[in-house]
């Protein structure tokens, strides 16, 4: 499960993301609302926390933004707790509202419940040839049964929801491992040489590119 926290208070940022990684979640942050608009759009994830006031552009636009182009639920952290700051917030296109001071218990019930409530909505994804079923947690390269590993499974998963994007190391560290530091480790480059192997057994076409000196990046078309 994937959040994005966006939050310029970097005590309660700190304390969220730890709290949050505790149990389970990857957490990414963004101190202000445009770096945290342009993260949203750019990446997949599965809910976003948004403050209301936050430096330049304030948690509504960033939402109203938001809403041209993606369904992700969205929970806004703050301290504007008034019937009509509620409403605005709510016809901005935010699922809820939580009014700081709050209890992380809630706040992590919250999460729970509007992820439950969307966790239905995509339950497969495609690039070409290439399909996932995220239900029955299969692949297939034109219409061909691809057996993953768990892992392989969750970096051909991210690889799929950026499909034709470019994405570095330091991203598959984070979003698939959950790691944030460079282990000195080839872990990725093994991997996605494994992957490639099963993915394109059979196939003339790479289904994999790599960008030198910037990462890889599944083709829409293979």
């Amino acid at each position: 499960m994937k959040l994005l926290l966006i939050e310029d208070d970097g005590e309660l940022a700190r304390s969220l993301v730890d709290r949050f990684r505790e149990h389970g979640y990857a957490v990414d942050h963004a101190a202000d609302g445009a770096a945290g608009l342009a993260r949203v759009l750019r990446e997949e994830f599965d809910a976003v926390i948004v403050d209301r006031m936050l430096p330049g552009m304030d948690g509504l636009e960033v939402v109203k933004a938001l809403r041209r182009e993606r369904a992700t639920p969205v929970i806004y952290l703050t301290t504007m707790g008034g019937i009509d700051d509620r409403v605005r917030g709510l016809e901005a296109g935010g699922d809820d509202y939580l009014v700081k001071p709050f209890a992380f218990a809630e706040l992590l019930a919250r999460i729970r419940a509007l992820t439950r409530r969307t966790s239905g909505t995509v339950t497969r994804l495609a690039a070409g040839s290439i399909e996932m079923d995220l239900v029955e947690r299969t692949v297939t390269r034109d219409g061909r049964r691809i057996e993953l590993l768990p892992q392989e499974f969750r970096l051909m998963e991210y690889l799929l929801r950026n499909a034709d994007r470019v994405v570095t190391r330091k991203m598959l560290l984070e979003k698939v491992w959950d790691i944030y530091f460079d282990p000195h480790t080839n872990v990725v480059e093994s991997h996605i040489s494994r992957l490639r192997g099963r993915l394109n057994a059979g196939f003339t076409v790479d289904a994999i590119q790599t960008v030198r000196g910037m990462g890889y990046r599944l083709l829409a078309a293979n």
